[in-house]
């Protein structure tokens, strides 16, 4: 027998055989599965656009000695609010620990906790970023990038390098503004009554 025998010989099987009719809907993983992955997607995304939106960029221009001090301070601040924030004197109401994160970890989980930590009203946050001896390429990246960050977001007004008993120069204290209940019950508080 060779080839052609055996080509007449199937087609004698199968000629009476009919194409089955081939379905519009094509299911390739299921609708659950496909549903996780878009709503991690977007919440990654949404994540990645609230760090984007203060413009904290990942390309740091002036590097910090993992030995310098940090400090920054809006216009308005008074000093004796200053130096009791530089002397640890408020009572820390949030400790944020980035000291194991990336770079973009950190930028995003920033942003998330200073916005929460500012709608619950707290004022002052810890925050540890570790000295950065061995970090990549230069030591003390993630505290220069902090630097550089913290002064772009609106509710950030005041920040210093801690006290030795709260990390010393591996953490900072952060001092947020007040939010809209806050002034609002203090107005109240002050305000005269006749």
């Amino acid at each position: 027998m060779d080839k052609q025998d055996d080509f007449n010989l199937f087609l004698a099987e199968v000629g009476d055989v009919k194409p089955l009719k081939q379905d519009d809907i094509v299911q390739t993983k299921s609708d659950a599965t496909d549903t996780l992955a878009k709503s991690l997607k977007r919440e990654a995304l949404l994540k990645e656009t609230q760090a984007d939106k203060y413009h904290l960029s990942l390309e740091c221009h002036h590097w910090l000695d993992p030995y310098d001090p940090v400090s920054y301070r809006q216009d308005g601040i008074q000093d004796g609010v200053f130096k009791n924030l530089r002397m640890g004197k408020y009572a820390i109401e949030n400790n944020l620990n980035l000291t194991q994160l990336r770079v973009e970890e950190a930028r995003t989980y920033l942003v998330e906790q200073i916005e929460k930590s500012f709608k619950r009203g707290m004022r002052v946050i810890l925050l540890q970023h570790g000295m950065g001896l061995k970090s990549t390429p230069k030591p003390g990246k993630l505290k220069s990038f902090l630097n550089m960050w913290l002064p772009c977001m609106p509710q950030v007004i005041a920040f210093h390098s801690a006290h030795q008993s709260h990390g010393g120069l591996s953490a900072c204290y952060v001092l947020l503004k007040k939010n809209p209940e806050q002034k609002l019950i203090n107005r109240e508080r002050h305000q005269k009554r006749y």
